[in-house]
């Protein structure tokens, strides 16, 4: 498998932020986006910046780290009722575009992880597998995910039934289980399956 790189970024005028979500398959908690804006140092490194899901928690943890204190990030998050109301799509896109609107500078261009695109105010594309193709998406990506997970570990706090330090709000047996023994939180998806019925 070939590892993400800078050639989407050198084809578009600089700066261009990568933009990604996670969370969208989840029946509890928000959809999170990041738009991460990668400085030539980083374009250029090997340091292992990848697709999130490819990365163990503690290498993911540790390339946010980095990607924190060298690039310019910006996140968004849309809540379980939001998500609800307009559907999981719309708020993906909405979370992307909110999370460029947080960028402390303005990128010339976006590129987007997906076959769709937010309501930008600037050009963008679409890349269909984008967190494996270009390292500024793969780098929203580990911000992202890093994020919610983390949100998510706080939650299981005060609802701590649901087993959301291990399943991060995915569907899963436990999860499933927990659902039928205890009922919704207020964190829940109530449009998603198994919620609806």
């Amino acid at each position: 498998m070939t590892k993400p790189h800078a050639k989407l970024e050198a084809a578009h005028p600089s700066p261009v932020a990568g933009v990604d979500e996670v969370g969208r398959g989840c029946i509890a908690g928000p959809v999170c986006a990041a738009a991460v804006i990668l400085p030539p140092s980083l374009l250029s490194s090997d340091i292992g910046i990848k697709d999130s899901k490819l990365l163990s928690a503690k290498k993911r943890s540790a390339l946010a780290e980095v990607i924190w204190a060298e690039a310019e990030v910006g996140l968004a998050l849309i809540d379980a009722p939001q998500i609800d109301e307009m559907n999981i799509l719309r708020a993906a896109l909405l979370a992307m575009a909110r999370a460029v609107a947080d960028l402390p500078k303005k990128p010339a261009h976006c590129l987007i992880d997906g076959n769709q695109l937010p309501d930008l105010p600037m050009p963008a594309t679409a890349v269909v597998g984008g967190d494996r193709q270009s390292i500024s998406i793969a780098a929203a990506s580990i911000i992202a995910k890093t994020h919610r997970d983390a949100l998510m570990q706080q939650l299981h706090v005060t609802y701590p039934a649901y087993g959301w330090d291990k399943n991060a709000g995915y569907g899963t047996k436990t999860h499933r289980e927990a659902l039928a023994l205890v009922g919704p939180s207020p964190q829940h998806r109530r449009s998603f399956k198994p919620l609806r019925s």
